[in-house]
Parts: C-alpha cells; structure tokens; sequence
C-alpha cells in the first residue's frame, strides 16, 4: 500500500512511490524514538546543540541535491528551493546558537526566604506533521529546537514529499541523531495511533484549519499538548507611500512567493481610495507579466501548483467568485497545474471569496476611504496570521499594529523573516509559536524548583 508519492506537477509524471509504513513498522518507530529520548534527554546541552549545528551544516553541503527534489516534488522555483534550505539552515543554527538561553534556568523574584527557578526540561516522544509547501523550511522550526531541549521527533511528512522527508532523515541520521529524529510514512488513521501512544507527549501540526481541526479533537481526548499553524488571509494595509512603484513590487513578492502557496502571504490588499486605481494598474501588469514556467528554469517566477488537484481548488475559486459578482481584472485561466497571476476587485461579504483564502497566485483588491475602515476590513476575516501595513505616518503604523488581530505586523517591509522572529497566529490561524525563542517554549516542562534557605 502506498500514499506516498513524487507526482511532478509540471508534467504530472509519477516519478516515485513510497510504501507505507507498516502498523508492526509503526510501532518499533514509536519505541525507537522513545529509547532515544530517554538517552538523549540526558547528552549535555553543549553536545545537544554540537548535533545540531552538524545537521545546519549538512543541509549546505547538500543544497544542490535538496532543492532539487523539492523542485520535483511540488514545482517550487529552483532558486526559491535554493532559498529555502538556505533558510532552513539558518534557522537549525539559530538553535545551535542559542541552546544555552532556551535550556537555561529562569529565575524568580519570591517574597519568602530561598530561591526559585523555572527549569525547562524535555518532555518526550513528540509527532510533526508536516505539509508540502515548505519541505525543508517547515521541519527545521518544529525539530531543530526541541531536539536542543532534549525531545525526540517522530515526522509524518506530507504524501507528495517523500523524498525530501527521506533526506531530511539521513541529514540527521549522518548528525549522531539515529532515533532522536525518526521519519515515517504514515497515513492519516496511523497518526492517530501515534497520537494516541502514552509515549508521545504531544503533537505539532502545520497545515489547514481542517487537518488542524481534526489532530486538536484527537489530541485533546488523549490529553496531549498540541501547537497549531493553520491557515491565513492576511491583509496588505497601503495608506501612503512615497514610492508607490517599490510598494507594489511589495505587494507582489508578498503575494507570489513560493508561487503564491505560503499561508503568511498577502492574500488582501486593502488599499486608501485615492491610491487605489493606480496600484490596481501597476499591480496587475506586475501580476500579469510574471512569467509562468518550468521551475528549473532560472527566470521562472511561478511554477506549477502542488498539484492538478491545487490547481483546479484554485481555478474554482476564482470561477465561483466571478459568478458571484466578482471582477476578474487579469488571469484566471488555468493550464493543467500552472495558474496564471491573477486580480479580483469588487468582492463583497455576500461571497465566498470575501471569506477564504485562496492558496495560490490570487490578489484581492479592495478600496477603503479611510485607517478605521482599513483596520476593520483587515480584522474582519476569521484568520489572524500575518499581516502588513505601509504608510509613511509612523504613528500611523502604530496605531494599526496595535489594532490588527493577527500573530504578526510587518510594518514596510515584506519577506522580512528571520530565525529569531517568532511565527504565529491567532484566530483560526492557530495556537502556537514557531522560531525564535518562542519556539522551544511549546514542548518543554516549565518545572518550578523552590528552595528553601
């Protein structure tokens, strides 16, 4: 039997299947994970963070050959796959870096006599399920921290990555982490064995609200901690700018990165009136002169989807959106899993579209004729993920990003993440942390030692 399996979108050519892992096969991945954590749990900080420094260093030796199976595995553009094992290098060395800070002691100010701390310490066996846009970037904020702190990871990758997963695994395998970091081709119903395991303490999940969804109710009734990354339709707030060329080109890389499949994306561009019809011209010769290709090529802005089947969920959405009342400025003609840079203005709350988030090459448009209709419109949406505001008013920004319900404001600036900014949301965008300091705070026992004199 098999999920598992390397479909190039852009010729749709299954070039790999992978067999699933076994109920006998799950079960010793299970244990093994479980003899390393209580191995690994007691290797000092200082060898913890050596390991995964060896695994950040792996990822560069091996950049070629990583992007290139990302490529095949979900069109990703070649120098975007390039980028993001170059990212997620940075961010398993961050954790290396840092590894004394996130397993350090905090002490307490107490009005008795004695001392206290708060002593992070590990708390196991922990499952990942991964998705597919973001093979490498993904799996590196969720293990390579809470394999500094002392967890052991058990990964279910996404069934169109299994070659990505594989060499994810042997990166840490040829690290010293054999067992500390165990891939496994599961399926849906296996993970939820997995879930289920005494000896797995908790669960992270990137992906939609209803995968998302479904792992909270099962972790829930199995007492287990779980994080969530969800979904997101974050705004892009313009309300001045001295250079409204540079602020479109803004709109666009935040659009059309990764071909438009990231969920921190600007999905909404809600954009003052008097700027409106402007951006909306220069948007849409930017959107439609992206050029859409062979993502091994080098001047490929956007390759296929993941998928015919991402392809034809996204081609509905716009159809259903124009025949709601929607315009369609520009694109919206899909060839096989390439889909075209494409513009909707004159979307209202009556349409389906107003409330989800179009995973792919799609910008709303909407005009707004003042900062409180700005932040209302932005707000009024049930995902709270990332968002951005430009405005040449720092006071201005201020005030909208103390307004904004969402995990994240980039305020003039976009694709501005880094190992040491955290990544989350609110709202149905999820409940976690993920990078950063934040990040080895989700899976750790924050224990309180009180001494007294």
């Amino acid at each position: 039997m098999t999920d598992y399996a390397v479909v190039n979108p852009a010729t749709g050519e299954t070039l790999s299947t992978v067999e699933t892992i076994t109920d006998e096969g799950l079960e010793q991945a299970i244990a093994t994970a479980d003899a390393a954590y209580r191995n690994w749990r007691t290797v000092s900080v200082a060898d913890r963070a050596a390991a995964i420094r060896r695994v950040a260093e792996l990822h560069r030796e091996r950049r070629d050959e990583l992007a290139a199976i990302i490529v095949r595995e979900m069109g990703k553009p070649l120098d975007a796959a390039l980028g993001e094992v170059d990212f997620a290098a940075d961010i398993t060395e961050y954790y290396a870096d840092h590894a004394d800070k996130i397993t350090g002691d905090s002490p307490l100010e107490i009005d008795g006599e004695g001392d206290a701390v708060i002593r992070r310490s590990p708390i196991g066996v922990l499952l990942g399920i991964m998705p597919w846009n973001f093979p490498y970037y993904q799996v590196a904020r969720f293990a390579a921290p809470n394999v500094v702190v002392g967890n052991s990871i058990l990964l279910k990758h996404a069934p169109q990555c299994p070659e990505s997963a594989a060499a994810i695994e042997k990166i840490y395998n040829d690290a010293g982490l054999e067992g500390v970091y165990v891939n496994i081709y599961a399926t849906n119903e296996q993970a939820a064995t997995v879930i289920a395991d005494r000896r797995v303490q908790g669960v992270s999940v990137t992906g939609s609200e209803r995968a998302g969804s479904a792992v909270a109710e099962l972790a829930g009734r199995h007492l287990k901690k779980v994080a969530l990354e969800l979904g997101g339709s974050d705004p892009f707030i313009l309300l001045s700018t001295d250079d409204l060329d540079a602020a479109v080109q803004a709109a666009i890389d935040a659009r059309l990165d990764n071909t438009g499949q990231s969920c921190n994306a600007a999905k909404r561009f809600i954009i003052i009136d008097d700027l409106y019809d402007a951006f909306v011209e220069k948007f849409t010769a930017a959107m439609t002169s992206a050029k859409v290709g062979d993502p091994f090529a080098e001047d490929t802005v956007l390759g296929p989807l993941s998928s015919l089947a991402a392809a034809e969920r996204l081609a509905d959405q716009v159809d259903r959106a124009v025949a709601q009342g929607a315009t369609l400025v520009a694109g919206g003609v899909r060839d096989g899993a390439f889909y075209p840079g494409t513009v909707l203005t004159d979307v209202t709350p009556a349409m389906d579209a107003y409330k989800e988030e179009f995973f792919g090459p799609v910008g709303v448009i909407y005009k707004v004729s003042n900062e409180q209709e700005a932040v209302e419109l932005a707000n009024d949406t049930a995902f709270g993920l990332g968002s951005y505001v430009f405005t040449t008013d720092a006071e201005q920004a201020a005030r909208i990003a103390d307004q904004i319900d969402a995990g994240m404001v980039y305020i003039n600036c976009v694709l501005a993440d880094e190992p040491a900014l955290p990544f989350g949301g609110v709202k149905r965008s999820g409940t976690s942390r993920e990078m950063g300091l934040l990040a080895a705070d989700e899976f750790v026992n924050k224990k309180l030692i009180r001494t007294a004199v």
